[in-house]
């Protein structure tokens, strides 16, 4: 009898990885991706873009919601909600670089965008929502409203 786990290889299939599957590592063991393309999808200025990192905590009064961006500013990125209980973060960022030097001239551009929603709990204000941004990170507060509490109806078990 053998104590060892045995881990089954990895064998790519295009029909098995979603590039933009935020819960990729989480699935698959965390500690990076070993798929072909994850070296592709996580170099240059804009790798941050493909998949934000989100905190979240609940006080008695308020639920706060932190979003890491590095390097982006408040105007590349938005906060909007939709039907009255879905928060969507979006931004984007596009960077040029040119170098000209001994008859060279070289141009590059890259870009990213990215996408993120979540329901807000029943009893947030989206209406009283204040956002802010500072050193690459947003910060998304939204008040509770008070909840009423209704009584509980004692059923009888027969």
């Amino acid at each position: 009898m053998s104590i060892i786990r045995h881990r089954v290889p990895y064998s790519y299939s295009p029909f098995k990885f979603d590039v933009f599957d935020p819960f990729h590592d989480l699935h698959h063991g965390g500690g990076g991706s070993s798929s072909p393309l994850s070296t592709f999808f996580n170099n240059g200025p804009t790798a941050p873009l493909m998949s934000i990192k989100m905190y979240s905590k609940e006080t008695p009064e308020e639920y706060v919601y932190r979003a890491d961006l590095p390097g982006l500013g408040k105007d590349e990125v938005k906060v909007e909600v939709e039907g009255g209980n879905v928060l969507r973060i979006t931004g984007q960022r596009v960077v040029e670089k040119e170098e000209k030097s001994d008859g060279w001239y070289h141009m590059e551009r890259s870009g990213g965008k990215f996408v993120r929603c979540f329901g807000l709990p029943e009893n947030a204000k989206a209406d009283k929502m204040k956002t802010s941004m500072e050193d690459g990170v947003l910060t998304i507060t939204v008040p509770k409203k008070e909840m009423s509490r209704k009584m509980a109806k004692p059923i009888p078990i027969y």
